[in-house]
C-alpha cells in the first residue's frame, strides 16, 4: 500500500462526527482512500444518514485531513451512499465503544 495512503488513514482518525464519539474511518465512513501521481488524493465516503446535518463539515474536515498527509498536494471527497452505511461496517472497537455487539 503507498505511504501516503496509511499517513491519510491516520489522518481521518482524527475526523469525528460530532454526534458520535468515534471517528469517521472506525465508524466505516471511509469507503475508499486512493492517491494519484500527481499527489492529488480521492476519498470515497458515506454518512450514516443521508440527512446528516453536519454532511458539509465532515466532507471539508476529511478533505483537510487528507490535505495534512505528508506527500498531499491535492484532496477531493466524494460523497456517495452506495452502498448504505450500516452498523457492521463499523470497526469491533467501534461496535464496543458504542456498545454494538
Amino acid at each position: 500500500m503507498d505511504k501516503r495512503i496509511d499517513l491519510i488513514i491516520e489522518k481521518l482518525k482524527d475526523v469525528y462526527d460530532p454526534e458520535i464519539p468515534v471517528n469517521i474511518y472506525d465508524l466505516g465512513l471511509v469507503y475508499n482512500v486512493d492517491v494519484d501521481d500527481t499527489n492529488k488524493a480521492t476519498i470515497i465516503m458515506t454518512l450514516t444518514a443521508p440527512g446528516c446535518p453536519v454532511a458539509d463539515m465532515l466532507v471539508e474536515d476529511a478533505r483537510q485531513a487528507a490535505l495534512s498527509a505528508d506527500g498531499v498536494e491535492d484532496a477531493h471527497v466524494e460523497l456517495t451512499f452506495e452502498p448504505p452505511w450500516e452498523k457492521s461496517m463499523m470497526s469491533e472497537e467501534a461496535r464496543l465503544e458504542l456498545g454494538f455487539f
